[in-house]
């Protein structure tokens, strides 16, 4: 066996709808459900984004069976782009919505990628898909 894709990514906010309302307006995701102020799932090509408040998902009184999980401070994620002329296309569109970058980083491959903070203090990063041999 070997399992070949991640299906779900999950990230932690105090306020699931304002995260996830950044990551719609910023990279187009898809809202699939949402409960305020507990959860938003979000729909990113064949994957999902999934966005918890870690409070709400600590207690296993309300988790319905599945395991009690949450994590606090800042986690991370990393946005696939697929060329250098796309992660400047990704570059145009921060800019154009003033969201700053954090961090440029440019790999010993010659690959690059931008770091950035979504509201709940996640970090957020946009890389050339070369940054791994991909």
């Amino acid at each position: 066996m070997k399992a070949s894709a991640i299906l779900e990514t999950v990230i932690y906010g105090a306020d699931p709808q304002a995260v996830a309302a950044f990551y719609t307006r910023l990279f187009g995701l898809e809202p699939v459900q949402s409960v305020p102020g507990r959860f938003a799932f979000l729909r990113c090509g064949g994957q999902m984004l999934l966005i918890f408040n870690p409070d709400a998902t600590r207690d296993p009184d309300h988790q319905n069976g599945i395991p009690a999980h949450g994590a606090t401070g800042p986690g991370h994620l990393c946005f696939r782009a697929e060329t250098a002329e796309e992660l400047e296309g990704w570059r145009a569109r921060l800019a154009e919505l003033g969201i700053g970058i954090e961090h440029e980083q440019v790999w010993k491959s010659g690959a690059r990628s931008v770091y950035l903070r979504d509201p709940a203090g996640n970090s957020v990063e946009i890389a050339e898909a070369a940054i791994w041999g991909l």
